[in-house]
């Protein structure tokens, strides 16, 4: 059976965290943040987890990580 590739640009975006849950950063923080409030803006400034139902897909593009 020949090794699996990483994909790279997921390996960039994903962290699976020690309990095996992949960790993400939020969209939408990057420009345009004058019309934003800062409440919002601090809350896209916090990582959170993978949806269960995109779980699957991303785990797929991490072969590799545990």
């Amino acid at each position: 059976m020949p090794k699996l590739k990483t994909h790279k640009g997921a390996s960039k975006r994903f962290k699976v965290t020690a309990g095996g849950k992949i960790k993400r950063s939020k969209a939408f923080g990057s420009h345009l943040l004058t019309k934003k409030s800062s409440k919002r803006k601090r809350g896209l400034k916090q990582s959170t987890l993978v949806a269960p139902s995109e779980f699957k897909k991303v785990k797929q593009l991490l072969p590799y990580a545990k």
